[in-house]
């Protein structure tokens, strides 16, 4: 027969601190009271009692002086209040996921909202819950919540915060928690159904699919170890449920194969091993009770720590993290991130992995407070320090302009860049920099004084090192490269083709006779131009950019020809005649003597630059390549036709 035990049966950590807090009591204190049984464990408690612990139901029970410890289920607000009116000292051994329900409801009502406590209301922590409140609502189901808001249907509108009897099963909470999300419309909603209970239950699902019998041990006054039972039952025709390895006989388990063994959390472990053993046809030691776990799962935390932990449960205002330790872990939602607007729903889920940072430790209530923005924090600087030590390159988006430079954001820490290491010139104004995402090196830090120093300058400049020694490498004439214009002058363009400045002069801008490159070209103007020569020596680069795959004196001859009138453009003037573009790239001179029909002392007397006037093409030289024009012959041609006009 194969006897499985599952891993997560017996004591929880609430309950192992809750016996341990009496033992070290019932040895220490010579008169000390539980208030009601510690756990819902007979064997336990009678075990307490024949230390000397007496089990009382009241306060009034317990004399002035005495002492009282508080059991796993936590008690009300106003049993508190009777023991200190009575100068009794008190013990706590409340749950610490117990607690944090106690003050989940506080609060609600303290903040005008109804607390629905969702559980059985005469289970010890479903009573000490509602104690903590002036009026609570309990509910056991669904269906008695739809039956109250029936009754009272203005409660749909109304504030309402549910919580979780600690014990109860998921299957009753969703139920539940459906109905409300669907009904009310002020719902607030916080799961909190332990995680170690949560885990049994799970295990004791899959475990009872497995096994032809399952044993589930643990007092008849449990309600988790009830639970456990029902939900056995859901995947096992054979369930028993005992409290000691005395209920069992061998003859129960004639023909069975297979036996699975779970246990609520009230159940010690020295109860587990008796009824394995009782079961096995040899004694051996249970591979790895669940005390022995427990034990391997204390960890020491510590402010400061990092620790990775298994989400458990996610709201819309906390995470709550098992850390696998005696510890709840938790991450309020504004630890979780800087902004705001993150809701935890749609980034968390149950049975992520997460690594947090340790913010506080409280040993007393077992609670962690964590966070992963401070651990994400703490990452960034390693990388920030990171990347000064190996000078390399990290990116961050400008947020602004600060005295004497700029302020960049990575994740969340702010570098100065100084003015002089923004790369920018002396007159250009740092707020076109605001917004944009940049690269930088990290040149200075100091944690300490949360200092960090960076500079765009020196990656912009390796950057463009680099690239310019790839250009000098595999620079060649007449290699074309895609550029940017960067200056002008009268004389040409600075053009940069990816690292190194080239320049285009004025004559290689444009077949055309032009004045200023600005005719042409703008600063920001992406260009394609081509080297014409270079000397790596003096680091200096010829581009041009007309397209010499077009020849303008092979244009021209294919429209003109000696003898043809042409319509040109006058585009200098000079002192023995007159330039004009004929067709881009060709020019032709009309000489002061073929300017007018009359004398003309001056050429800007008759002509202006810009002007389009009509002239006869006089003459060709293809070997020069001079045109010669003649305006004159023009004008007396006209003049002739206009005689004969007047003799007809």
């Amino acid at each position: 027969m194969k006897i499985t035990v599952a891993q997560t049966a017996g004591f929880c950590y609430g309950v192992k601190r809750a016996v341990e807090l009496a033992e070290q009591a019932a040895d220490q204190y010579p008169s000390c009271n539980m208030l009601g049984p510690i756990i819902h464990n007979e064997y336990v408690v009678n075990a307490l009692k024949e230390r000397g612990m007496n089990c009382v139901s009241t306060p009034e029970e317990i004399g002035a002086g005495g002492t009282a410890i508080i059991r796993s289920h936590g008690e009300s607000k106003r049993i508190y209040g009777q023991l200190r009116k009575n100068n009794i000292q008190i013990l706590d051994a409340t749950c610490p996921n117990v607690e944090r329900i106690h003050h989940l409801a506080a609060e609600a009502e303290a903040h005008g909202r109804l607390p629905v406590i969702v559980g059985t209301r005469t289970h010890p922590e479903v009573v000490a819950t509602a104690g903590w409140c002036q009026n609570a609502l309990i509910v056991e189901s669904a269906e008695e919540l739809e039956r109250w808001l029936e009754a009272e249907p203005d409660r749909k509108n109304a504030p309402l915060t549910f919580v979780s009897q600690t014990t109860s099963t998921k299957e009753i909470w969703e139920c539940t928690i459906k109905k409300a999300k669907r009904e009310c419309t002020n719902a607030e909603i916080f799961d909190t159904i332990c995680n170690a209970t949560y885990n049994r239950q799970r295990e004791a699902l899959s475990l009872a699919e497995q096994c032809d019998v399952m044993i589930v041990i643990g007092d008849h006054q449990s309600s988790n170890t009830r639970h456990l039972a029902e939900l056995c039952q859901e995947n096992c025709d054979r369930v028993i449920w005992i409290e000691s390895a005395d209920e069992l006989s061998m003859q129960m388990f004639a023909d069975v194969a297979s036996v699975g063994i779970t246990a609520g959390a009230s159940t010690p472990g020295w109860i587990i091993k008796e009824v394995k053993n009782k079961m096995s046809e040899e004694r051996f030691e249970i591979e790895e009770s669940f005390a022995e776990m427990l034990e391997k799962s204390i960890k020491t935390l510590n402010t400061g720590d990092k620790v990775v932990g298994v989400v458990v449960n996610v709201t819309s205002t906390e995470i709550q993290v098992d850390l696998g330790t005696k510890h709840a872990g938790y991450i309020k939602q504004e630890e979780y991130s800087d902004d705001p607007s993150v809701k935890l729903e749609d980034v968390v889920k149950v049975g992520d992995e997460i690594e947090t940072y340790v913010m506080r430790v409280n040993d007393q209530d077992g609670i962690v407070t964590l966070s992963k923005k401070r651990l994400d924090s703490v990452k960034h600087w390693e990388v920030i320090e990171e990347a000064k030590d190996n000078k390399t390159i990290v990116e961050g988006v400008v947020k602004e302009e600060n005295k004497g430079g700029v302020v960049v954001n990575l994740k969340g820490i702010r570098i100065f860049v100084p003015a002089s290491q923004t790369g920018l010139r002396r007159n250009e104004p740092m707020t076109q920099l605001v917004g944009t995402t940049v690269r930088l090196h990290i040149t200075e830090v100091n944690r300490a004084r949360r200092r960090v120093v960076g500079s765009i300058r020196s990656v912009t400049n390796e950057e463009r090192a680099a690239k310019s020694q790839e250009i000098w490498d595999n620079i060649e004439v007449d290699k074309h490269y895609e550029g940017v214009v960067k200056s002008l002058t009268s004389y040409g363009a600075f053009v940069d083709i990816g690292g190194v400045d080239g320049m285009v002069h004025i004559s290689e801008l444009s077949w055309s006779r032009i004045k200023h490159p600005s005719e042409v070209v703008s600063v920001g103007d992406e260009v394609d131009v081509y080297v014409i020569k270079y000397d790596p020596e003096k680091k200096k680069i010829s581009l041009g950019m007309k397209d010499r795959a077009v020849s303008p004196w092979e244009n021209f001859i294919s429209q003109y020809a000696t003898g043809d009138i042409a319509s040109v453009k006058v585009v200098k003037l000079m002192s023995f005649g007159a330039f004009a573009e004929v067709v881009p790239g060709v020019d032709g001179l009309i000489h002061i003597s073929q300017i007018a029909d009359h004398r003309v002392e001056k050429p800007e007397d008759e002509l202006e630059e810009g002007q389009i006037v009509d002239v006869k093409i006089t003459d060709i030289n293809l070997e020069t390549k001079k045109v010669s024009l003649s305006r004159r012959a023009v004008l007396q041609e006209a003049d002739m036709e206009d005689d004969e006009y007047d003799e007809e």
